[in-house]
C-alpha cells in the first residue's frame, strides 16, 4: 500500500511569521489555534495536505534540496511583483524574452521557491 503526504514541513526561525507570509502567498488562512511564539504553525492546502512551519535552532545555510513551484491564477510577472511586495526576494530570474521560463524567489527566511507561468500563459504558447 502506498504512502500519502500528510504535510510539507519547512524548518525556520519564526514559524508564525513565515506562516503569515505563506498564508498571504496561497490565500489560505492560519487557524486561530496557531499563535505567535508557537513552535509549530501551519495551514491546510487545497488537497488536504498541510504546509507546516517548524522552529529549529539552526539558520538556513545552503540551497534547499526541495522547493515549492507555484502556478498563479494571474500572469506570472504580476504574481512575482505581488510576492516581492510581500517580502520575497529574487534569487534567479529564468524568465525568457518569449514569455517562457520562471522566476526563483526566496521567502523572508531565504527558502527558495519558483513562480511558473499561469495556465493561461502556458496555453497561449503551446
Amino acid at each position: 500500500m502506498p504512502s500519502s503526504v500528510l504535510n510539507v514541513s519547512v524548518d525556520c526561525a519564526d514559524p508564525y511569521a513565515l506562516c503569515q507570509f505563506w498564508s498571504q502567498v496561497t490565500g489560505k488562512p492560519i487557524p486561530d489555534i496557531d499563535q505567535p511564539g508557537d513552535d509549530e504553525v501551519g495551514f491546510e492546502l487545497n488537497d488536504g495536505t498541510a504546509l507546516l512551519f517548524l522552529r529549529v535552532p539552526e539558520p538556513k545555510t545552503v540551497k534547499n534540496r526541495l522547493h515549492l513551484c507555484l502556478q498563479p491564477d494571474v500572469p506570472r510577472d504580476e504574481e512575482v511583483g505581488r510576492l516581492l511586495g510581500l517580502g520575497a526576494t529574487v534569487v534567479d530570474d529564468r524568465r525568457k524574452p518569449d514569455g517562457t521560463g520562471w522566476a526563483v524567489l526566496a521567502d523572508p527566511e531565504g527558502n527558495e521557491f519558483c513562480v511558473l507561468r499561469s495556465a493561461a500563459e502556458r496555453a497561449a504558447t503551446s
